[in-house]
């Protein structure tokens, strides 16, 4: 077995494979950036290594840096987790020849699957379906927006290189075509360091399904059942299950056999996903191959009972599978959920910032948490936005949706925007609820899943009662501390000789400002994070964060504005790069006029106008760095 293990990832998938390896006696080495010095990864591992600067290409992609970390710690392999390096076959090659395991498929199967178009001509040959498309290495406009035309929209562009639902664009009109194009080559050339792109024929209304195989140096394979993962947001998954539901017997037989015909013909070792998209009328083609562990490989462990990690460490030491395809157990039903800072009402932009309260659901055999963050943790603009994976266990998928609902409401995260009342909505609506996935069901829902929340006058109520408690308690505190603390001057509470306490309060959520009189105590059961000017309101699994308003404030500030004769602006949401302008300097604009393209976190990001306007100046240039909060630009309001 292995002895010391570095694992070359950072997050929730290093905090898990530690878990691992120490069950199994191995010790270990985390790795990280100068953003991540005092991550969870590092306080668990027995030991750490600085990598660099914060920037993936100075750090986490590193792989010398990451090599020369295993070797001077001692380590005799590398755990890859997913992402990153963990589908770089130079760096599987640079790990063997530096006399390290590298716990992953030979740098050949890499290779093999690596490039999408090079992946579906061998699944071809391997008699594994595949999705109409143009495959080839010709990258020119013409040939591409020739090859759409021929297949007929709407079409799919992504990236050969990538995944995560990076570089991918659905273009539904050719006069789209070009445009989508230029966008998803800088995003896959910003992700995967490789601008080619394929182009296949969407299909409407698919579901994603992918079948988790396992092979061993002896040449045996096996399929662990299937995941559904067709609940996505901009090509991302939200939400994932095993079994898929209305999955059939004979369905995942044919299913299962196909993956492992195309992990063998590549000469596969260790674990893998082959991902498939599947018609409505049950069709399926082979989509790609991911040559690491999958995020939702939790859901697959809930219903067999088995450590994939586990697996993949003993496989890469020589040992045989300790499985045969007919001992495979099938167990119930599991859902996972992945929680991100993000704001979903926003467009899925991603957010940063101190994670100032978090609470996740209690743990058991039939609620995992996987995450790599606690409070107080920071999240940065660098690096993927998950905040932990949520994974439920159930009898039935009727069950599992009861211990899900009942996880979700039990989160608590306050600081970052993040996507938990999002969940909670598309986990009770009708079409997931009932089973009817497919890619399509959130952009079908969107009206109802998306709609902003709103406080109602009993949150209202709840809040003014917890801002008022919170001031007496400041007041209090302060007149302790003072030389005449049971004076009115000193208790600053509110108190007056003629008549009893009348406090109002202030508060702002989106445009809509809210005045509020304290006229109740706090609940039991509701819990206020105070967050600078912003409050999180938490309750019965509802979650909502407004902001205090300081009214002489924002009156002078007003006045201000109007003095400099009403100039707007636009402000960064996140830091990141100015990737291109979209409107000319003097140009008359509407309100929700596409104005700046942003890339941040590896995905770009179009900022439209607030209101109708005109364009005054852009303050940075294509490829400027900014940071959050920075002004992009600014317009006179009409």
């Amino acid at each position: 077995m292995i002895q010391k293990l570095l694992i070359a990832n950072r997050g929730e998938i290093a905090c898990r494979i530690i878990r691992t390896a120490r069950r199994l006696g191995i010790a270990t080495v985390a790795v990280y950036s100068d953003a991540d010095a005092t991550a969870l990864q590092v306080r668990l591992a027995d030991e750490a290594v600085r990598l660099g600067p914060a920037p993936v290409r100075e750090s986490y992609l590193d792989g010398a840096c990451v090599i020369a970390a295993a070797l001077a710690t001692g380590a005799d392999a590398i755990h890859p987790g997913y992402g990153f390096l963990s589908e770089n076959a130079d760096f599987a090659e640079a790990c063997i020849a530096a006399g390290l395991r590298f716990v992953g498929p030979p740098a050949a199967a890499i290779r093999a699957m690596g490039g999408k178009s090079a992946a579906k001509a061998l699944m071809e040959a391997a008699s594994v379906p595949v999705v109409p498309g143009y495959h080839g290495t010709d990258q020119a406009l013409v040939t591409l927006l020739a090859a759409a035309d021929s297949i007929g929209y709407p079409v799919l562009l992504k990236a050969s290189a990538g995944g995560g639902g990076k570089g991918m664009r659905v273009v539904a009109h050719r006069d789209e075509f070009a445009a989508a194009l230029a966008s998803c080559q800088r995003e896959a050339l910003a992700s995967f360091g490789d601008d080619q792109v394929l182009v296949e024929k969407y299909l409407e209304r698919p579901r994603h399904i992918e079948i988790q195989v396992f092979a061993d140096q002896q040449g045996h394979c096996v399929h662990l059942h299937e995941r559904d993962c067709s609940v996505q947001r901009r090509h991302q998954k939200v939400l994932e299950e095993a079994p898929a539901p209305g999955m059939t017997s004979e369905q995942r037989q044919a299913m299962g056999a196909a993956a492992t015909r195309a992990a063998l013909a590549v000469g596969y070792v260790g674990a893998g996903t082959v991902e498939f998209i599947v018609s409505p009328e049950g069709d399926f083609y082979f989509m790609e191959m991911n040559t690491r562990l999958q995020v939702e490989h939790p859901v697959t462990e809930m219903i067999t009972g088995l450590d994939l990690v586990e697996w993949q460490l003993r496989v890469a030491v020589g040992e045989p599978l300790p499985l045969t395809q007919s001992q495979v157990p099938l167990h119930g039903h599991a859902i996972e959920a992945r929680l991100y800072a993000e704001a979903p009402f926003k467009g899925f932009l991603p957010s940063t910032g101190k994670l100032v309260h978090l609470r996740f659901p209690a743990t058991s055999d039939a609620v995992r948490v996987d995450t790599g963050v606690t409070e107080g943790d920071t999240i940065t603009p660098y690096y993927d936005p998950m905040l932990a994976k949520l994974v439920v266990h159930g009898e039935n998928r009727v069950d599992a949706l009861q211990k899900l609902e009942h996880a979700l409401a039990a989160c608590e995260i306050a600081g970052p925007e993040n996507n938990v009342t999002f969940l909670r909505r598309v986990v009770a609506c009708n079409d997931f609820a009932s089973g009817r996935v497919d890619t399509g069901l959130i952009e079908r829902n969107q009206a109802k899943l998306l709609a902003i929340p709103e406080p109602t006058t009993e949150l209202l109520a709840w809040l003014a009662a917890a801002e008022y408690g919170a001031e007496t308690k400041q007041a209090s505190e302060r007149a302790r501390l003072s030389c005449e603390p049971a004076t009115p001057w000193a208790m600053v509470d509110g108190w007056r000789g003629t008549a009893p306490v009348s406090l109002s309060y202030v508060f702002r959520h989106e445009a809509t400002s809210y005045v509020v009189a304290v006229n109740a105590s706090l609940p039991a059961g509701v819990t206020v994070v105070r967050d600078g000017a912003r409050r999180h309101v938490f309750h019965a699994g509802e979650t909502l964060t407004l902001e205090r308003v300081n009214v002489l404030a924002e009156a002078l500030d007003a006045a201000a504005r109007n003095a400099i004769g009403g100039h707007a602006g636009l402000r960064a949401p996140m830091p990141g790069r100015v990737v291109a302008q979209l409107a000319a300097v003097g140009a008359k604009v509407a309100a929700g006029t596409p104005l700046l393209v942003l890339e941040a976190m590896k995905m770009e990001h179009t900022l439209t106008a607030p209101k109708a306007g005109t364009v005054v100046r852009f303050h940075h240039a294509a490829g400027a760095q900014v940071q959050d909060g920075d002004e992009l630009m600014e317009f006179v309001a009409d």
